[in-house]
């Protein structure tokens, strides 16, 4: 579904952002990229939703060149929450049924079936109630389901997340990780995300890409145990795991240097 052949970007032209990146992602699956703060995680999913272009190589979307596609094409096949995305100048309601655009005419409104869908949106993602609020009015826990009610109603089989749970309250980023787990295992979207949270990254995701300095420094599935080998050479720090009775893994990691445990 998504592929990236020999891609490198740059922000500054003395300094490469991503070096000749391969990677393939898996259909039906949910990937997380972690990764030191500045090793280009975010523009991996800038580069794959349309909104970069790569300096070299190219980008698949379901075998398309995504530089050769229309707006209005891409939009049908990849939709992307950032992390600081603009907040719509509109109510919830009327955010999430802009999300149909990809499938309007420019010249007609909302029909009866695509109000519909976005009711039924909001309904999926617990933002219903809300519906009448400006979006500016709206917390970031009650924004980020509008957000994923957006996603949802543009229909795209691959979403994109840049660190979707950020400046949520524990409570709140695992209700919003619960409606991603949904979106992927009940309604087949192919989910690739940023997380700088390692638990939440190993007990959400089938397979973590962890990366370093704009490459990819190793893939492992979640139930791979060398993964926390690779997060004790990436991260330079000592990596205890957890396994609980529900099988959720749990990674702690501590300091090299001190005693002082730090829950990542």
């Amino acid at each position: 579904m998504l592929k990236m052949e020999g891609v490198s970007f740059s922000y500054h032209r003395s300094k490469p952002t991503i070096k000749d990146l391969d990677l393939s992602v898996e259909m039906g699956k949910i990937t997380t990229i972690v990764g030191p703060n500045g090793c280009g995680k975010s523009t991996v999913l800038k580069l794959a939703s349309g909104l970069l272009k790569p300096q070299t190589g190219r980008i698949l979307l379901n075998g398309e060149n995504i530089s050769y596609l229309s707006r209005r094409s891409a939009a049908k096949q990849v939709s992307v929450l950032f992390q600081n995305s603009q907040i719509p100048d509109m109510t919830a309601l009327c955010a999430v049924e802009a999300a149909r655009y990809p499938y309007q005419s420019p010249f007609a409104g909302c029909t009866k079936e695509e109000k519909e869908m976005s009711e039924y949106a909001m309904e999926l993602t617990g933002c219903k109630e809300y519906w009448h609020k400006h979006m500016a009015e709206l917390s970031g826990g009650e924004r980020q389901r509008v957000f994923l009610a957006m996603i949802y109603n543009q229909d795209t089989p691959l979403i994109l997340l840049d660190e979707p749970t950020t400046y949520l309250d524990i409570y709140v980023t695992y209700e919003i990780m619960e409606l991603i787990r949904y979106l992927n295992k009940r309604k087949k979207k192919t989910v690739v995300m940023v997380l700088h949270d390692l638990n939440l990254a190993l007990q959400y995701s089938d397979s973590v890409i962890l990366m370093n300095q704009g490459r990819i420094f190793n893939i492992h599935s979640t139930g791979d145990d060398q993964i926390l080998e690779s997060i004790r050479t990436l991260f330079g720090v000592e990596v205890r795991s957890f396994r609980d009775n529900q099988n959720s893994y749990y990674c702690f990691a501590q300091s090299v240097d001190n005693d002082k445990i730090i829950l990542d």
